[in-house]
């Protein structure tokens, strides 16, 4: 089920990336920001913070030339494959390099990327939603006095 969602997602992203008006971000770029994110969330030492960036430059660098690839009409079948395992491997690879809570702290942030709760902000005034029962039925959080 993961892997459906996984490769929705990925087609999507394929699907704005070739109509975005604006100028792709550049692997060095990705790979920046992506350890950016990570020191604030899992307060990495000046070690992990090289490995990391090296780890998602090369997954950024191989990602972009796919997307290229794609762009241009030469894509493969192989290619969604390829895209899904870099990001599997750059993971697995990240994780190892994490120690004790960061990794704990990692596999949350990977899960909430996966179910897309990473991307939802909450505005200003709205009540947060919830998940509810097996049907998918969105309920509003209790409040707690």
């Amino acid at each position: 089920m993961k892997n459906v969602i996984v490769l929705f997602l990925m087609v999507v992203g394929f699907a704005m990336l070739s109509m975005a008006q604006q100028k792709a971000p550049t692997p060095t770029e990705i790979a920046k920001k992506n350890v950016e994110d990570l020191d604030k969330k899992l307060k990495l030492n000046d070690t992990q913070k090289s490995i990391i960036y090296s780890l998602t430059y090369n997954q950024a660098k191989e990602q972009s030339d796919l997307v290229k690839r794609q762009q241009a009409g030469h894509t493969k079948e192989d290619d969604v494959d390829k895209y899904y395992k870099m990001q599997n491997e750059t993971s697995k690879s990240i994780r190892n390099v994490l120690k004790g809570e960061q990794q704990a702290k990692y596999d949350k942030i990977i899960e909430d990327r996966l179910s897309g709760k990473a991307n939802k902000k909450k505005k200003k005034g709205e009540e947060e939603e919830v998940e509810g029962d097996i049907n998918g039925l969105l309920l509003k959080p209790e409040k707690v006095n």
